[in-house]
């Protein structure tokens, strides 16, 4: 069995993009919207599906997203835009969901048409509830699409900075490196570095996991904890986010990777990051549903933290930040408490 995960620098890749065919993107929030934009600027037209009819609508009259990153113009000519699921992903071959992951069941109720003929590019950080399945495996398990058909965006990548055009490094992980390699010529450009990757289940549960930590120093911060605490809590985040890894999904990764360890720092530091921002309301006396309130987007941490736990009551893995932060948000444990509790296991 090949262990190797193929990290390949993009500078060394020469496919033929018009191997991923008619694009199309399902989602309409920030990074969706930054995605877009990207795939616009190598490709003459895209498919979007977004949910809600009144925003495609203010779209087409603005030249932007109404509700995210509306700073981010576009040719609106170049899109076809829809609200019916199904006539976007029929009329495209290569398929990148961007749909926050609580909201992705609902968003494929209605789906009729079959996925298993399609590239599947996920680059949704999160997990599905209620099945406790990354997302590559909720596509392959449902919808019957090959491993070889899925692939996973992941890496440091705030939308807000992507969209100013900060350079930025994201990896492409496929079990099938050759259409890894297209679908990275597809995002690369003056700002955007790629390299690709067979770990797709790796990537996925640590681009999960990363928000869990993020909560876990928003906490802290809120709580008054400082940078030099914050770094410890970090280290031993990779640490613990290893060993679950290498439980889960054995294989010969290098967590210093920056699509591990650089996805983990961005989240867990940046003013961009929506989990540590809910995790430092909740250490400024917010309550759980105050802070999602407060919110109004999606942290995916939120949720990850339960599946998480749930599969690690199976894997039994030494998780002490994961059961700090699962405590405080699902079993009202006094964030104060807890986290002191938590720094007597850290290093």
């Amino acid at each position: 069995m090949d262990l190797s995960l193929g990290f390949i620098p993009h500078v060394f890749m020469s496919i033929n993009m018009e191997k991923l065919g008619r694009i199309a993107i399902i989602g309409g929030g920030s990074w969706a919207t930054a995605i877009a934009k990207i795939v616009l600027s190598k490709k003459d037209k895209i498919n979007w599906y977004m949910h809600r009819e009144d925003r495609i609508i203010a779209f087409k009259e603005k030249g932007h997203n109404p509700a995210y990153l509306t700073n981010v113009n576009f040719d609106i000519n170049k899109i076809n835009f829809s609200n019916d699921i199904n006539k976007t992903i029929n009329t495209a071959d290569t398929l990148i969901f961007v749909t926050p992951s609580p909201y992705l069941k609902d968003e494929l109720k209605d789906l009729t048409v079959s996925l298993e003929n399609k590239l599947i590019v996920t680059a949704i950080k999160g997990i599905i509830p209620g099945k406790n399945l990354i997302v590559s495996d909720f596509f392959s398990q449902v919808y019957h699409v090959s491993q070889p058909n899925i692939a996973v965006i992941g890496g440091p990548c705030h939308a807000e900075e992507v969209a100013k055009h900060k350079l930025s490094y994201l990896t492409v992980s496929c079990t099938d490196l050759e259409k890894a390699k297209s679908f990275s010529n597809l995002l690369t450009n003056d700002y955007v570095r790629v390299t690709t990757s067979k770990d797709v289940a790796g990537v996925e549960y640590g681009s999960v996991l990363k928000n869990v930590y993020a909560i876990a120093a928003g906490i802290y911060y809120g709580l008054g904890y400082g940078d030099n605490f914050h770094a410890v809590l970090l280290s031993n985040s990779i640490l613990e986010m290893d060993k679950f890894l290498n439980k889960v999904y054995p294989l010969n990764r290098n967590v210093c990777e920056s699509v591990y360890l650089g996805d983990l720092l961005v989240t867990g530091y940046s003013k961009y990051s929506r989990n540590r921002r809910f995790g430092h309301s909740i250490g400024q006396g917010h309550s759980v549903e105050g802070a999602q309130a407060e919110m109004g987007m999606v942290a995916e941490g939120y949720y990850g933290t339960k599946c998480i736990y749930e599969i690690n009551l199976k894997q039994q893995v030494d998780m002490p930040i994961l059961q700090a932060v699962y405590k405080v948000l699902y079993q009202n444990a006094d964030p104060r408490s807890e986290m002191k509790l938590l720094t007597n296991r850290l290093k």
